[in-house]
């Protein structure tokens, strides 16, 4: 297959970058927003968290049988989508964070309403998009390259929050003018890179199924075992990487005294992704997907342990430590979506139909999960420490903030860890797969019945995988 040309891989990129108005803005400060701004209880506010993120885990299942169903001979699969769901999204962002004061059950009604609505709409537009990289290419580089481009559009937008909205929260500013300024303007510059990718990323993989029924979407699903590994270790990482984001900016300014470290954690958590996106079809050709995956976490525990030990007067004790374990996050999230577009793969290898949208949709899904618990936990930590807007945090507010950026992803991580030691996809055994994928295509064969108990011969092998691309890429947005 031909590759991608730089304008398709920047193009997918864009798309992220856009995606992240809505979904950073509100997993950075959506938990702020509510209880600084909308006065609503840390309690009151983790349950909302925790029940609105789960219905939007199940929005994202019926999202991808949405978009399974859907075929356009003109934009293809995903791009409509894109295309029409794109302006509600970010509107819905605007009506997220302008909550009115309609009294205590007003007020949080309106906030369970608009937070929800946001959740589906982003569904509608996310899964699709997520989806279009598996369809964009089978070469590994060029995935690895979108892989790279979508992490690098998320970290500017959330480097550009955190280096010029987190300083904004602070007692006694006009938060909710702030607000409402930034997600009017996040319409229109989204609006624009929403468009932008679906001028240039275009689908070019052969499907020979383009209407999937619902009983092909499960079949695909039901014997895809590296993808429910992926999944489940997806649910424990994003558990804790979630409750550390919820909480990052209570600890640089209510633990450390240091909210002027957030531009400075932003600007280098940039930098890392640039230099972490151009190594990294070099580490997995030394070390593979699944431990690059592995040894990454390593890193977010050992993070986490610092941050939750270190007394909040040791103050470059304490943002190394977050550094550590924010390192370990930016180099997970560049690999994870490599590995989930080959689990793509392996279910068509399996089953004869290639089910991108339902795929992605599952795991999304236990990241969707993943983010309600860590979100919910996170504000729970905070109430349990008798959290106070405004004020200044006795010591068992300061241990709960602690627990909750520190404690709580360590231990979640580990728990991703030991899931992900017993996932059997390499990428050898990915590579044979796409060759058989091939030769069916160009004979026009069906997978045979006994394809699904037979692995290839590389099913179970722990040694070094082959390359995600044969030479390094030259630069982090190719």
């Amino acid at each position: 297959m031909k590759k991608l040309n730089k304008l398709s891989i920047i193009g997918y990129g864009a798309g992220d970058a856009a995606n992240n108005l809505a979904f950073t803005t509100a997993t950075m400060f959506l938990l702020v927003y509510y209880t600084d701004v909308a006065g609503i209880s840390a309690a009151a506010a983790g349950t909302l968290l925790l029940a609105v993120r789960i219905f939007d885990a199940f929005a994202d299942v019926l999202a991808g049988r949405v978009v399974d169903r859907a075929f356009s001979k003109r934009f293809g699969k995903f791009r409509p989508f894109i295309m029409f769901g794109s302006i509600p999204l970010l509107l819905l962002s605007v009506a997220t964070f302008s909550v009115p004061q309609l009294g205590e059950s007003g007020t949080l009604l309106y906030a369970y309403v608009t937070y929800a609505a946001l959740g589906l709409a982003y569904s509608l537009v996310n899964i699709p998009y997520g989806s279009l990289a598996g369809a964009m290419t089978q070469d590994p580089g060029d995935r690895a390259k979108l892989g790279s481009a979508r992490m690098i559009g998320a970290l500017l937008v959330g480097s550009a929050l955190g280096i010029f909205v987190a300083p904004l929260i602070k007692p006694g500013a006009d938060l909710q003018g702030t607000f409402t300024t930034i997600t009017l303007v996040f319409v229109v510059i989204g609006a624009v890179l929403y468009f932008f990718t679906v001028l240039t990323a275009k689908e070019r993989v052969h499907r020979s199924v383009p209407n999937v029924t619902f009983k092909q979407s499960m079949d695909t699903l039901k014997g895809n075992k590296p993808l429910l590994m992926l999944c489940l270790s997806s649910f424990f990482f994003l558990t804790g990487y979630l409750a550390l984001t919820s909480v990052q900016l209570y600890y640089l300014r209510d633990v450390l005294g240091r909210l002027d470290l957030y531009p400075v954690l932003s600007i280098i958590q940039l930098v890392l992704t640039f230099v972490l996106a151009a190594f990294m079809p070099r580490l997995v050709r030394n070390f593979g997907k699944k431990r690059v995956y592995i040894y990454s976490s390593l890193l977010t525990v050992i993070g986490g342990v610092i941050i939750f030990l270190t007394p909040s007067s040791q103050v470059w004790i304490g943002f190394g430590g977050l550094l550590i374990s924010v390192m370990g996050v930016l180099a997970v999230n560049i690999v994870v979506w490599a590995l989930e577009a080959d689990t793509v793969e392996y279910g068509e290898w399996k089953t004869g139909v290639r089910t991108e949208g339902i795929t992605y949709a599952l795991f999304s899904f236990t990241r969707k999960t993943g983010q309600a618990v860590g979100g919910a936990l996170a504000a729970y930590a905070l109430a349990l420490g008798g959290y106070k807007s405004g004020a200044t945090q006795t010591a068992d507010a300061v241990f709960g903030i602690q627990m909750a950026a520190g404690a709580l992803p360590a231990v979640m991580t580990i728990l991703a860890v030991l899931v992900m030691s017993k996932y059997k996809l390499t990428d050898a055994m990915h590579a044979e797969i796409l060759t058989e994928i091939r030769a069916r295509h160009e004979s026009g064969d069906a997978p045979k019945k006994n394809d699904a108990a037979a692995e290839p011969a590389n099913a179970g092998s722990h040694g070094t995988e082959t390359a995600l691309s044969p030479q390094p890429p030259a630069a982090p947005t190719n």
